[in-house]
C-alpha cells in the first residue's frame, strides 16, 4: 500500500471509529431522556406509584454515577475496544430485559444492568476516540462531533419517547436500543482497533464498592422515607448506614496511593466550588425533568405524545446554547457565565412552580426554555473550572469527577424532590401542589447556588501558565457528554 493509500485507509478507519463511538454515546444519551416521556404510561401499566417511578430512574443514574470513573480506568487497563463492546452487549441485553419486564422489580433490575453497561460504554467510547486522534486539533474536532451527536440523542429523547409510548406502550422505548446495539457490535467487532494504557492505575475496588453502597443506601432512605415514614427504624437505619459507608469511603480514599477520588484535589477552592455547584445542577435538572411529563399528563391532561413534545423546549435550549457556553466562559470567565446560568435556571424553575392545571402552554414553554438555557450555560463552565484547578495531567480525571458529581446530584434530585411531593400529598395537598413545591424548592436551591458561585468560584491561587494546554476536551462540548476519566490519556 502506498503512503497516500495508507493515509486514505487511516482516515477511513478513523471515520468508522468516529461513527461507532458517536452512535454508542447517542444511545446512552437517548436513554437519559426517553424514559421521562414514558413514566406516566409505566405508572399506569405497572400499577406503581411515585416511589416506583423514582426507582426506575434512579436505579440507572446511580450505577452510572458511581461507576463512570472506574469504567474509564477499566477500559484503559483491559482494552478500550473490549470494554466498549462489553458495555454495548450489557446495555443492549438490559434494554431487552427492561422491555420484557413483567413487574416493577424486573424493570428496576434491568435499569441497574443498563447503568452498568452505560458506565462501561460511555467512557470507553471517548477513550477510543482520544486514542485514535493524537493530534490535539483533530481530537477537539472529533470530540466536538461526538458530543454534538450525543446532543441529538438528548433532544430526540422526549419526542421519540412520546411517539413510541403513544403508539406501542412503554416497552418500545427500550426495544429501540436493540437495532442500535446490534449495529454497534457488528461494526465495532470488525472495525475497531484495540488500544490500552499499560500504565493506567489499578482499579479502586474498595472505593468503588463503598461509594455505590453509600450513595445507594442514602438514595433508598430518601425514596422510601415518604412511604415508610421518616422516623421508621428502616429509614433511620438506612441514613445511619449511609453515613458510616460514606465516612469509610473517605477514610479509604485518603489512604490509597491511587484512589478513585483523590481527596487532595478538593484543597483547591475552584475545584471544590465547581463540583459543589455541579451537584446542584444535576439535582435541579434531573429532579425537575423527572416531573415534566407527569405534570403535562397528570395535571394538564395531555396525551403522552403531546407531553413529550411539550417538554422539548428544555432539551432544545440546552442543545442550541451549549456550544456557546465554553466560548462565553473563555471571554467573560467561568464565574460570570456559570453564575448567570444558575440564576436563569433557578428563575425558570421558580416560574414553573407557579403554573397550574389551567395555565396555557403559551405561558409554560418559555419557562422551560429559560431553565434549559440556564442549565446549558452552567455545565461547560463548571467543568472547565474544575479542569483549570488541577494540573494538565489530571484534566481528564477532573472532567470525569465533574461528570460524576452531576450524576450524583441527579440521583439525589429525583429522590429529594420526589420526597417533597410525597410529603405534600401526605399532608392532604394535591399532586399539582406537590409539584409546585418541588419546582420552587429546586429553583430556590439553584438560586442560592448562583450566589455561592458568584462569591466563591475563583482560584485560591494564581493560575499556572501551563493551564491552557490541558483542555484535551473542548469545553464547548463537555455539556452534552458523560466525560470520563480517560479523556486526556
Amino acid at each position: 500500500m502506498t503512503p497516500s493509500h495508507a493515509a486514505v485507509g487511516n482516515r477511513s478507519s478513523r471515520a468508522v471509529l468516529l461513527a461507532v463511538t458517536c452512535l454508542g454515546q447517542f444511545m446512552v444519551l437517548l436513554d437519559n431522556t426517553i424514559v421521562g416521556a414514558a413514566l406516566p404510561d409505566m405508572q399506569h401499566r405497572l400499577h406503581t406509584g411515585l416511589t416506583g417511578l423514582q426507582w426506575i430512574v434512579d436505579a440507572y443514574v446511580l450505577l452510572v454515577a458511581m461507576l463512570l470513573l472506574s469504567g474509564g480506568i477499566f477500559a484503559d487497563r483491559f482494552g478500550r475496544k473490549r470494554v466498549y463492546l462489553i458495555g454495548a452487549v450489557v446495555f443492549t441485553a438490559a434494554s431487552v430485559l427492561c422491555s420484557l419486564a413483567p413487574s416493577l422489580g424486573w424493570l428496576v433490575a434491568g435499569r441497574v444492568l443498563q447503568g452498568i453497561g452505560a458506565a462501561a460504554l460511555s467512557p470507553a467510547s471517548l477513550a477510543l476516540l482520544v486514542a485514535a486522534y493524537p493530534v490535539p486539533q483533530e481530537r477537539i474536532k472529533a470530540i466536538g462531533l461526538w458530543a454534538g451527536f450525543s446532543g441529538i440523542g438528548l433532544a430526540a429523547g422526549p419526542v421519540a419517547g412520546g411517539v413510541l409510548t403513544d403508539a406501542f406502550g412503554w416497552p418500545a422505548i427500550f426495544l429501540v436500543n436493540l437495532p442500535i446495539g446490534v449495529v454497534l457490535l457488528l461494526v465495532g467487532l470488525y472495525s475497531l482497533e484495540e488500544t490500552r494504557n499499560p500504565s493506567a492505575p489499578a482499579i479502586d475496588i474498595p472505593g468503588t464498592v463503598l461509594s455505590v453502597l453509600g450513595v445507594g443506601v442514602l438514595t433508598y432512605g430518601l425514596i422510601e422515607g415518604g412511604a415508610r415514614g421518616w422516623t421508621s427504624p428502616v429509614i433511620l437505619g438506612s441514613f445511619t448506614t449511609a453515613v458510616i459507608l460514606l465516612a469509610a469511603f473517605v477514610a479509604v480514599e485518603a489512604r490509597r496511593s491511587a484512589p478513585m477520588l483523590p481527596l487532595r484535589l478538593f484543597r483547591q477552592r475552584l475545584f471544590t466550588v465547581s463540583n459543589t455547584a455541579m451537584i446542584v445542577v444535576g439535582f435541579a435538572l434531573m429532579g425537575s425533568s423527572f416531573f415534566f411529563s407527569q405534570f403535562f399528563v397528570s395535571v394538564q391532561g395531555s396525551s403522552i405524545l403531546r407531553a413529550g413534545l411539550q417538554t422539548l423546549p428544555v432539551s432544545l435550549a440546552m442543545v442550541i446554547v451549549s456550544p456557546y457556553a465554553g466560548r462565553l466562559a473563555a471571554r467573560y470567565g467561568f464565574r460570570i457565565v456559570a453564575t448567570t446560568g444558575l440564576a436563569l435556571a433557578g428563575l425558570g424553575l421558580l416560574a414553573l412552580g407557579m403554573v397550574h392545571a389551567d395555565t396555557g402552554y403559551e405561558n409554560v414553554w418559555w419557562r422551560l426554555g429559560v431553565a434549559g438555557i440556564g442549565f446549558a450555560l452552567t455545565m461547560s463552565p463548571l467543568t472547565g473550572a474544575a479542569i483549570q484547578a488541577v494540573s494538565p495531567q489530571e484534566g481528564g480525571l477532573a472532567s470525569g469527577i465533574s461528570s460524576t458529581t452531576r450524576q450524583i446530584g441527579a440521583v439525589l434530585g429525583v429522590a429529594v424532590l420526589g420526597a417533597i411531593v410525597r410529603a405534600r400529598q401526605s399532608g392532604g395537598a394535591s399532586f399539582e401542589t406537590g409539584l409546585d413545591s418541588a419546582f420552587v424548592a429546586a429553583g430556590a436551591i439553584t438560586l442560592a447556588t448562583a450566589v455561592f458561585t458568584g462569591l466563591w468560584l475563583v482560584r485560591s491561587k494564581p493560575a499556572e501558565a501551563s493551564a491552557a494546554p490541558q483542555h484535551s476536551i473542548d469545553p464547548d462540548t463537555v455539556i452534552t457528554s458523560n466525560v470520563a476519566s480517560t479523556s486526556s490519556r
